[in-house]
């Protein structure tokens, strides 16, 4: 799990220097890595995934290629859609990756939907599907539609609220009285817990019993994992609107360092190990950025490819 976080970050960090500068509107989720691998990792190849606009961390989380992932941000033709969807539509059928939706909320809709599929025999048997979003996302009344329908007609859904305190550039504390985004799920009697985001351990341990109750029972659960992003909505941002005392309170409890302090004092690994991890990490992002820059453009022939089905 550190190996994949410092893989994420390291990706993230790489597409802030490139993309940032020249695709106005790309969006990373710095701070959160510990909720994509936590979330993925439990998740078996027959399950299908969901993801938001903030989605490079799952997407790598579950095996892109980051090199694939770069070219399509840049919108080149060995991107993942051949350089037409950016960094916010993609699809990657191989690995179960359903899309990602920059329509906040629009992915918990098609992840019902895609779970009805999935009870009506359409899909892999004994497969799930899981669904990360946002507080923000939360709301919207396609979230309420969303698990009003799954609880209703027992869809095999594992929803996923990444709560990181923003919406936009918008704290969550203007727009919502509730504490906890799963008492919402709860009126819907679905199961609802609420764990520490940052911590990877605890975010793995509560996805592998909601996974294994929702493949027993065919019902939906629901996660809130308590984290923060800690850039900007999307790049470039300068975070001026953003509680200096807060972000500080949360980079000191950045899940990198949380996980890599915990393997530390256990013995398994010592600051030398960790920092080879980084090194390769950082290594790995550099040849994904060679591989994307010498993809060649989409030609215009290509135009209306792979549109329509």
């Amino acid at each position: 799990m550190l190996d994949a976080m410092l893989r994420i970050r390291a990706y993230e960090e790489q597409l802030v220097r490139v993309a940032g500068p020249n695709h106005p509107g790309t969006c990373t989720a710095v701070g959160q890595e510990a909720c994509a691998v936590g979330v993925v990792h439990a998740l078996e190849p027959r399950d299908r995934l969901l993801t938001n606009h903030r989605s490079a961390g799952h997407l790598l989380a579950r095996g892109a290629n980051p090199g694939r992932l770069i070219a399509e941000v840049l919108g080149r033709s060995h991107g993942y859609c051949k350089g037409k969807s950016g960094s916010r539509h993609i699809s990657i059928k191989e690995l179960g990756i359903v899309l990602t939706s920059a329509i906040a909320g629009g992915e918990l809709s098609m992840a019902t939907g895609v779970a009805l599929a999935q009870k009506l025999g359409y899909g892999s048997p004994g497969g799930i599907v899981a669904v990360f979003f946002g507080d923000g996302a939360a709301c919207e009344g396609i979230f309420h539609e969303s698990l009003n329908l799954a609880a209703t007609w027992d869809l095999p859904v594992l929803y996923v609220c990444e709560n990181n305190q923003w919406q936009g550039f918008v704290h969550r504390r203007e727009t919502m009285r509730t504490e906890h985004i799963s008492t919402w799920a709860q009126k819907f009697d679905m199961p609802a817990v609420v764990v520490d985001g940052n911590d990877a351990e605890a975010v793995h341990a509560a996805a592998r019993e909601a996974i294994a109750q929702i493949r027993r029972t065919g019902r939906p659960y629901f996660i809130e994992l308590q984290t923060y992003r800690q850039r900007g909505h999307c790049e470039p941002d300068d975070q001026t609107y953003m509680d200096v005392v807060e972000l500080k309170h949360w980079k000191l409890r950045d899940p990198i360092a949380l996980l890599s302090e915990r393997l530390t004092d256990a013995g398994l690994l010592g600051a030398p190990d960790i920092e080879a991890l980084r090194r390769h990490a950082a290594a790995d992002m550099e040849a994904a950025l060679l591989f994307a820059q010498a993809s060649p453009w989409p030609s215009a022939a290509d135009l209306i490819t792979d549109v329509y089905a």
